[in-house]
């Protein structure tokens, strides 16, 4: 994998709580240009990876490096040019979404103040809503707020955790065609339990599992090397009599996905 495009590395990295480790000698690079996909079960590792690359947490061992620089020495720098939307955030509800904006980009300390919350605004396509409250958004609308607020101050390195997660079907298709867009010049990490967000958006995901990489690669290469049919007897769970008996899903990578989540739970 070329490191021509690399901004975030991680090497050996580990957290650990006491004899569990969440995050276990993980290596790992993400590039800007592409929505990096994050999956894994409860517990697998995915929120104190995401904690570790926003340095809110500090790692116990190994090291991260932002553009070939250790972390620690470029806290300040990472933190200036990334927004991290958690699946739960807070809105003003009294608010209209101009004044929302208006009131975060003041926060961040942003110059051209109207411009830049004109530019969020018409990024995540709520020019109709600019002066509508808060309260009487949809779902879909309030995460596009969310997604707003983010995109103030141009970062260049976005984290979303389960941002799609109780929007209908059509309101998630309009989040993907926006995560498409927003990466065309960022570095995006989804992280989701959606597995059609990832195939739809995703250039390259991994799955964690007891906080280790259990496959790191596109979503074409995992449903190649770990769909059902292409599983060996050996490969199958304990106490499975085939590969025809592993979880099946709604899709090939989804398939893919629960086959190699179900091998590892039976080691």
């Amino acid at each position: 994998m070329s490191d021509d495009r690399m901004i975030i590395q991680m090497k050996g990295l580990t957290k650990a709580y006491g004899e569990k480790k969440a995050v276990d000698n993980l290596t790992l690079g993400i590039k800007r240009g592409e929505v990096f996909g994050l999956l894994g079960p409860n517990g697998a590792g995915k929120s104190t990876l995401m904690k570790l690359l926003t340095a809110s947490l500090l790692p116990s061992s190994g090291t991260i490096l932002a553009d070939g620089q250790p972390l620690e020495l470029c806290e300040r720098r990472l933190k200036s040019c990334l927004c991290c939307l958690p699946q739960e955030f807070g809105l003003f509800d009294e608010l209209t979404v101009c004044q929302f904006l208006d009131y975060m980009a003041a926060l961040k300390g942003l110059s051209g103040q109207k411009d830049a919350v004109g530019e969020a605004i018409s990024a995540v396509r709520l020019e109709e809503k600019a002066k509508s409250r808060i309260s009487s958004l949809s779902g879909g609308q309030r995460q596009r707020v969310g997604i707003a607020q983010a995109l103030l101050g141009e970062p260049s390195f976005l984290i979303f955790d389960e941002p799609t997660a109780g929007l209908d079907p059509e309101e998630r298709a309009q989040f993907r065609n926006q995560f498409s867009r927003l990466a065309k010049d960022r570095l995006v990490l989804l992280s989701t339990h959606i597995i059609e967000d990832i195939q739809a958006v995703c250039s390259q995901l991994v799955v964690l599992c007891r906080g280790q990489i259990l496959f790191w690669g596109t979503p074409e290469e995992l449903i190649r090397t770990v769909s059902p049919g292409n599983l060996s007897e050996d490969a199958v769970p304990t106490g499975k009599a085939s590969a025809d008996t592993v979880p099946r899903g709604n899709s090939p990578l989804e398939d893919a996905y629960l086959t190699l989540i179900s091998r590892e739970g039976g080691r």
